[in-house]
């Protein structure tokens, strides 16, 4: 971490995460990490374990294997869930606002996941929860859907509730298992951090397509009862990942509500949380404007899919370079330049007037928005203390989903007045964020450094009355 930008306000509040790496004084990118997979356990080294460095490297890239697998698998079926219930609803032949209504059922108790993640830094096996979890997201969901035709829609609502409040345990909580099977190198984690980004923009492409096929073949049911299958897997999965070294107690995790406080007084955390929900709700607009972009740039309705696509697309193609190149430097700095980067992709989306332009505007947008992503994941993973890891994942991501779901309402409320005005809000939300971003870490700087020159000067004065 870059310790020029810390405050004694930011010391304070690592200080309260009591023994986590910054409280040991150490980089929290080069200091133990909680690394299963690269512990013998008896202190001699890896020969004298009986692991030889090729057989480590083998046990991590078996651990990520399955933690790719098990990601895409989980966040397919959280992205691919909600297409699953609308269609459910429009194909048996129920109203609209029904569809919408259960839809946000789903969506809506994201907001209270973090109440639920505290267990992530309590268990003592960490991925029986999160197995758990997929377990209980697969049934509801495959309970809502089977009895919907046979009983009250509440009774599914409170259904697909329970389903949606464990969403996040399939996002955020999957991806705090990450650091510690990555290995405990920065290059390690930001190659691993490349995979996982493309898990999210798999699951969130793959998920619907497959709903559509699916539901055209056979039925909406039979799709949300594939997404309810593909949720057991990942619980499979998850549990041969490896198992927690760090046994945590309770007494030293917080509650949500302090993990949250604590959050808001660490300054790298600060800036990781409100640069991650003003981009979210910035790039969030795109679905809403390439719907309604469609007349101006000289193309049918349908041409809003190839746009949508090629933002998709370009999400995945940057990850691929993640996992090839992946992101070096300080991630709090890396989050503020990627946060005006995203900016000036959405500006040329907004000024694209050919489609052609408009498809590569949207893919460039897309990449943009994934760099950033990873960028975000790597300050959850560096400046998280161990015993909350789980918590602030979960709390960054859901308060990641509530701005992205203000930001598509927003757009389709403003968007009949006008097409640009939505952009025009998303550019302005992440400059501002970004800017903001900036200004804290100069003060921070300079209050460094007035503090670093105030004891350099009171140091001979010091060594003098003592003389």
């Amino acid at each position: 971490m870059d310790e020029t930008v810390r405050s004694p306000r930011d010391d304070s509040a690592e200080r309260s995460f009591e023994g986590s790496v910054h409280n040991r004084g150490e980089d929290p990118i080069d200091a133990p990490v909680d690394d299963p997979v690269d512990d013998p356990g008896d202190g001699r080294g890896d020969d004298a374990g009986g692991i030889t460095r090729s057989g480590l490297a083998g046990t991590r890239r078996t651990a990520l294997a399955r933690y790719v697998i098990a990601a895409t698998l989980a966040r397919t079926a959280d992205g691919g869930a909600v297409v699953a219930i609308v269609l459910l609803v429009t194909t048996t032949g129920g109203p609209g606002w029904l569809g919408g209504l259960l839809a946000a059922c789903l969506t809506a108790p994201h907001l209270a996941g973090p109440f639920i993640a505290r267990p992530l830094d309590t268990a003592r096996d960490g991925r029986k929860v999160i197995s758990a979890a997929c377990l209980g997201h697969g049934a509801t969901l495959a309970a809502a859907v089977l009895l919907y035709p046979m009983v009250h829609p509440a009774v599914c609502a409170l259904l697909l509730a329970a389903s949606g409040l464990l969403g996040p345990l399939l996002t955020g909580g999957i991806s705090s298992r990450l650091p510690a099977i990555a290995g405990p190198g920065q290059r390690d984690q930001r190659r691993a951090q490349g995979w996982d980004v493309a898990t999210y923009g798999i699951g969130g492409t793959i998920g619907p397509s497959v709903v559509a096929a699916v539901t055209a073949w056979s039925s909406a049911t039979t799709a949300a009862l594939v997404l309810a299958a593909a949720t057991v897997v990942a619980a499979a999965l998850v549990m041969l990942l490896p198992a927690d070294r760090v046994k945590p107690t309770s007494a030293a995790t917080p509650q949500p509500a302090a993990t949250l406080g604590l959050m808001l007084r660490h300054g790298p955390l600060r800036r990781t949380l409100y640069l991650t929900m003003a981009v979210s709700a910035s790039v969030s607009v795109l679905p809403v404007t390439a719907v309604a972009s469609t007349g101006a740039l000289g193309v049918g309705h349908a041409a809003a899919g190839v746009l949508t696509s090629a933002y998709g697309i370009g999400g995945l193609a940057a990850s691929g370079v993640l996992m090839v190149r992946p992101l070096a430097g300080d991630a709090d700095r890396s989050t503020t330049v990627l946060a005006v980067a995203v900016a000036g992709g959405l500006v040329a989306v907004l000024v694209s007037g050919v489609f052609g332009v408009a498809v590569a505007t949207y893919a460039l947008a897309g990449a943009l928005n994934s760099l950033f992503f990873a960028a975000t994941l790597a300050a959850r993973s560096e400046y998280a203390p161990v015993q909350a890891r789980g918590q602030v994942f979960v709390w960054i991501g859901a308060l990641k989903i509530t701005a992205g779901s203000a930001g598509t309402a927003t757009a389709g409320a403003l968007v009949a007045a006008s097409v640009a005005l939505p952009l025009l809000i998303g550019v302005g939300l992440s400059s501002v964020a970004a800017l903001a971003s900036a200004l804290e870490r100069h003060g921070m700087h300079r209050r460094r450094s007035g503090t670093a020159a105030a004891r350099a000067t009171s140091a001979p004065a010091r060594v003098q009355r003592r003389e």
